[in-house]
């Protein structure tokens, strides 16, 4: 039979799920090192023990913040891609909407203004790589088998694109909140022409 889950693990759930959604905000507004935990717990009327109980650490707190961003953008760039009409179009589908998520003011400073410096630069690109590489080679693998791109090296295929989309998301996020749409749409036409360009 279904777990059927007690009040208290409900209660435990959705406190857990609070403090996610408020660090997550303060974290986009105030930065890692100008958030505190107890600022968190007051967020949502619960203590700092509250915030250590669930996540044990302010370091740890952000991963959980940044693995739900990442989470949910990588959910919504696999689902704009599945309803095109061949591979190609569907990657094309898949980089423009993650280059849209790039301009997200909440993704753009958790991600990739704040993940480097409260991660550390070898987390956070293992954290880019848990949650992007193997879709990004989901995608190769599609173009190649469809015959829209020669049988090139799949692993060195999926790093150098990992990394042209994440120049991207870190070039959009560090202009200008007005600026960032103009600086995704040249990164969108520069990407496009770069894939193309190995395209059969």
């Amino acid at each position: 039979m279904p777990h059927v889950k007690s009040r208290r693990e409900q209660y435990s759930d959705a406190t857990r799920a609070a403090l996610l959604e408020a660090a997550t905000r303060r974290f986009a507004e105030r930065g890692f090192a100008g958030t505190s935990l107890e600022d968190v717990a007051a967020d949502i009327q619960a203590t700092r023990g509250a915030v250590y109980h669930h996540f044990g650490s302010k370091p740890a707190l952000f991963e959980a913040v940044a693995e739900a961003l990442e989470s949910r953008v990588m959910r919504e760039v696999a689902e704009a891609a599945e309803g095109a009409r061949d591979p190609w179009s569907a990657a094309i589908a898949a980089t423009e909407k993650f280059l849209d998520w790039c301009c997200d003011p909440v993704y753009s400073r958790v991600v990739w203004q704040e993940a480097p410096l409260a991660l550390g630069w070898v987390r956070w690109k293992e954290l880019e790589k848990e949650y992007s590489c193997g879709l990004i080679e989901q995608f190769i693998q599609l173009l190649i088998d469809a015959g829209e791109m020669p049988p090139l090296p799949l692993e060195p295929m999926t790093r150098i694109t990992f990394h042209m989309l994440g120049a991207a998301g870190m070039a959009i996020s560090e202009v200008p909140e007005q600026d960032r749409f103009r600086v995704r749409a040249e990164y969108a036409e520069t990407i496009a022409h770069l894939l193309k360009g190995a395209r059969r």
